[in-house]
């Protein structure tokens, strides 16, 4: 179920709000670091519709059936 999301990565994307919230959060400067972070050794699972990535210390969530990154936060 999780490789679902590795298979899909190429689809992964992200919206304008999506973006000031990942920058908000995390500090970064833009949202491509996070989407490869999800490929590079992440912890992935899914819970109900949204999966969640976890690396570095940071989650990511990112929504299962359009595979919008909608924010990142700290553990």
């Amino acid at each position: 179920l999780t490789c679902n999301l590795l298979k899909n990565i190429d689809k992964v994307h992200t919206t304008e709000l999506g973006i000031k919230y990942i920058k908000k959060n995390i500090d970064v400067k833009t949202h491509r670091v996070r989407k490869n972070k999800i490929v590079s050794n992440a912890k992935i699972t899914r819970k109900g519709k949204n999966y969640y990535t976890e690396v570095d210390n940071i989650i990511i969530t990112v929504n299962a059936s359009s595979f919008t990154i909608i924010t990142a936060h700290p553990l």
